[in-house]
């Protein structure tokens, strides 16, 4: 079965964190991309997953990255999903509904080098538009998710709920979804169920498995 990552990464509210900071991080910090500068849009209010939390996601996710297909939801400019390609999967699915954004995760794949065959940028009706695909295709399913809705916008929960319970997991696949440490933990719904929780700081990794068994 091929291998799909999708990753959530939840956005502080506005105002926590240090912007300037998060601008000068945006960096690839493993793989064959190692070291490479991501570009965000001029003005764009964007706060990208930190080096040591995106770190410690790979270090979570371990040898499931290598060979994997990967969704990168809410992508931003791509900091994620790029550092993906950089450990070793397969393919990568942006998904980004921000035209600004959306130019400067294009501009970012392009600098790094990563091809067609290696990143996807979807740009039909954005993560609601991909969930109906799903629905449609219940075939298409993926064994990692993560993802990075801001979660000051209350009805970006509401599409992750469709994720919870399982909507694009394989048997055994495991959703991850990066939250401010201050929010509730997003519920599952069977077969979809809780393993972990990690905090690094301000900021919680939970993560979650589909079970195994119909």
């Amino acid at each position: 079965m091929n291998k799909l990552t999708v990753l959530f990464g939840l956005t502080p509210p506005q105002g926590a964190g240090n912007s300037a900071d998060a601008h000068s991080s945006m960096r690839i910090i493993a793989g064959q991309l190692k070291g490479r500068r991501l570009r965000a849009p001029k003005g764009y209010d964007v706060r990208p997953t930190s080096d040591k939390v995106k770190g410690a996601l790979f270090n979570i996710l371990g040898p499931r990255i290598e060979g994997a297909r990967v969704i990168d939801l809410f992508a931003g400019t791509g900091a994620v999903g790029i550092e993906a390609v950089s450990r070793g999967a397969a393919h990568v699915l942006f998904v980004e509904a921000d035209p600004a954004a959306r130019a400067a995760l294009k501009t970012n794949l392009a600098a790094c080098g990563v091809s067609e065959r290696e990143a996807e940028v979807w740009t039909t009706g954005g993560v609601a538009g991909l969930i109906s695909r799903l629905k449609r295709h219940p075939e298409s399913v993926y064994c990692l998710i993560f993802a990075d809705p801001p979660y000051h916008r209350p009805e970006t929960f509401r599409l992750l709920r469709p994720f919870l319970a399982g909507l694009g997991l394989a048997p055994g696949g495991w959703l991850v979804i990066e939250r401010f440490h201050a929010m509730d933990q997003p519920p599952p719904v069977a077969p979809v169920s809780h393993l972990r929780s990690y905090r690094y700081g301000e900021t919680i990794l939970d993560v979650y498995a589909k079970s195994e068994s119909p």
